[in-house]
Formats: C-alpha cells, sequence, structure tokens
C-alpha cells in the first residue's frame, strides 16, 4: 500500500467542504471556474434536432453560442421560458426538451446571433 500525502486527492474536508479537484480550493472560492475560456467558435450557432440515446424522446440542441458558462444558462432559461418546455445546459451545448427549432431560431434570431438548421 503506497503512502504518497503529496499526491493526495482531498474531495471533501470538514474544514472547507467540497473542493475543487482542479485547483483545489473551496468551491465556494474556485479560481479556475471564472478562468474557464469560452469556446472558439465560427460565430454561427447552429440548431439541430437530436433523439440518440434518450430513449426516442426528441430534444433541440443549440451549439456553438460565444457565451461563458453563466450567460449560457441565462440564455438557455429564456429559450426554455420561450418555448415553455425543459431542458439543461450541458458542456456548451443547450438542450430545450421537444422539437423547436424554429422557435428558438427565431429567439437567437431577434437577439443578434447568425443562425443555421443543422442535421435532421
Amino acid at each position: 500500500m503506497k503512502s504518497s500525502l503529496g499526491a493526495s486527492r482531498l474531495v471533501y474536508s470538514t474544514d472547507v467542504g467540497r473542493t475543487c479537484p482542479v485547483c483545489r480550493q473551496a468551491t465556494a472560492a474556485c479560481v479556475c471556474k471564472s478562468s474557464r475560456a469560452v469556446p472558439a467558435s465560427d460565430g454561427v450557432v447552429r440548431v439541430f434536432r437530436s433523439s440518440k440515446g434518450r430513449g426516442g424522446k426528441t430534444v433541440t440542441l443549440v451549439q456553438g453560442v460565444p457565451l461563458d458558462e453563466p450567460a449560457l444558462a441565462h440564455l438557455g432559461k429564456l429559450l426554455k421560458a420561450a418555448c415553455g418546455t425543459g431542458g439543461t445546459v450541458k458542456d456548451g451545448v443547450i438542450e430545450v426538451q421537444g422539437d423547436h427549432r424554429e422557435l428558438v431560431m427565431r429567439q437567437l434570431t431577434d437577439k443578434g446571433y447568425t443562425v443555421k438548421a443543422a442535421g435532421g
């Protein structure tokens, strides 16, 4: 059994609570979340429909929005409210439940984004 205290990956401590696995600070004081860069984009927001891996349920996916995580979550909330459905934001992709491509594209165009319909 190896005992290397220098390579310890502390995940939870009663002193600070949960810690970030990247910067090893308390999650409330995490500095790496705010420093993550917005992924490079070609300036075109792509909206497409997908049902793969969802048990046949259709979702509308929005990729390529040049926003950071909090702004992307806010945009996702606005799109879900406009469609009257649920959804989530995962890995820089907004997922809206159901086939709402036309409505999502109209909303994004009104906000000034260049939008393309992609996929099936």
